[in-house]
């Protein structure tokens, strides 16, 4: 991540969050700092990391890390969801189309992933505010329309971890890899996600 997009993201979310202001505690200690709390919760969702591994790389105990990773993805939720949790409108769909191209997945609206979480354990405030969850869980997609093999389809696609539902958006990672050609289509798949 950028530092400018790092410290863009920490300036709003310490704004609109006071649990990520720094302060002093009963015996005028300072607290831990909103960047190590939000160092905290990217490694936790980029890396998966485990909270006793935090404890040892940043000194902050498991309840705070929890903590941490709570208010954030909430903030985030909060100020961000309107932009970037919202439907894809015709441009965004076009958009993603291109780059699912480039990348050799023709109709492909992109990689649904929520890091190393589990289905059951991925933060709730990411699937409750994200319009893409609700309109897949709804069978629903935006339309996109293509025929393969002589089969006509009229939703485009996500490449998905296996944790994702069996929904008929989903692409997912083929289990058994004894042929090249499905060996080729896993590691294009593993590279793009």
């Amino acid at each position: 991540m950028k530092h400018s997009l790092f410290f863009r993201i920490q300036s709003t979310v310490e704004a609109h969050e006071s649990y990520f202001v720094q302060k002093r505690n009963g015996a005028a200690v300072l607290g831990l700092s909103f960047l190590q709390k939000m160092t905290t919760a990217l490694r936790m969702l980029a890396y998966g990391v485990a909270t006793d591994f935090m404890d040892e790389y940043l000194r902050i105990g498991e309840s705070t890390v929890m903590k941490s990773l709570y208010y954030f993805a909430k903030a985030v939720v909060e100020i961000y969801s309107d932009q970037y949790l919202r439907s894809s409108n015709n441009n965004d769909i076009a958009r993603l189309l291109t780059v699912g191209k480039s990348h050799g997945f023709p109709r492909m609206l992109g990689s649904i992933d929520c890091m190393h979480w589990t289905w059951k354990n991925c933060p709730t405030v990411w699937k409750e505010r994200s319009a893409v969850f609700t309109e897949l869980a709804q069978g629903r997609a935006p339309p996109v329309n293509y025929t393969i093999n002589g089969n006509e389809y009229t939703m485009g696609y996500y490449l998905a971890a296996d944790i994702y539902p069996p929904w008929p958006t989903f692409v997912k990672t083929i289990p058994c890899l004894q042929e090249n050609k499905k060996k080729h289509f896993a590691m294009a798949q593993k590279a793009y996600r």
